[in-house]
């Protein structure tokens, strides 16, 4: 068993726009309106993990021989409102599906940076669920998979918190950031 603390780890950033492309904002409170402050924006990021599946994933993409189709051009993710608290590393993809699959958008994944530089150790994903694909409240989970059927396997889940709604005006944004990181 290693000892070190190398690991792999994950941010995701969940951005709701509206109609006209303008990141959505929540309803100011008392407070904010007392104090002057601008409505809170409707962008959240949030840790991940990465799932026993997306171990697995990521060993055979290390092997001579890889059997299983890595999370590339052809990934997709996924949301859902059934997030329950328990059993993350053990998911598989969302608890309660609210959408179709939705592919990686073209140019994705990357790296952050090209190698040498700082960044260059980041894989980058990004799925745009447009206007019309959503409308749902209480968005509150996501999966990053390697492909758009049931057979597909997840890479990595988070949890959303405060949950996302979604409106068939607006459009949602999924930026995921993984770093192969070692210490």
């Amino acid at each position: 068993m290693f000892t070190d603390k190398k690991r792999i780890k994950g941010l995701v950033t969940f951005s709701v726009f509206d109609k006209d492309g303008n990141i959505k904002t929540f309803k100011k409170s008392l407070l904010r309106k007392i104090l002057g402050l601008r409505a809170r924006p409707m962008k959240f990021c949030h840790h991940n993990t990465i799932t026993k599946t997306g171990d697995a994933l990521l060993a055979d993409l290390m092997v001579l021989n890889p059997v299983f189709n890595k999370v590339d051009e052809n990934g997709c993710m996924i949301v859902g409102n059934g997030w329950t608290g328990t059993s993350v590393k053990e998911n598989t993809t969302v608890n309660n599906v609210v959408s179709d699959y939705k592919k990686l958008c073209e140019g994705f994944p990357k790296k952050e940076a090209d190698y040498g530089s700082d960044g260059d150790n980041i894989v980058l994903y990004r799925a745009i669920f447009d206007c019309g694909d959503l409308n749902c409240d209480g968005i509150n989970e996501a999966a990053l998979l390697n492909g758009n059927d049931e057979n597909a396997m997840c890479l990595a889940y988070a949890q959303i918190t405060p949950a996302i709604n979604v409106t068939e005006s607006d459009s949602l944004q999924i930026d995921w950031a993984i770093s192969i990181c070692g210490s």
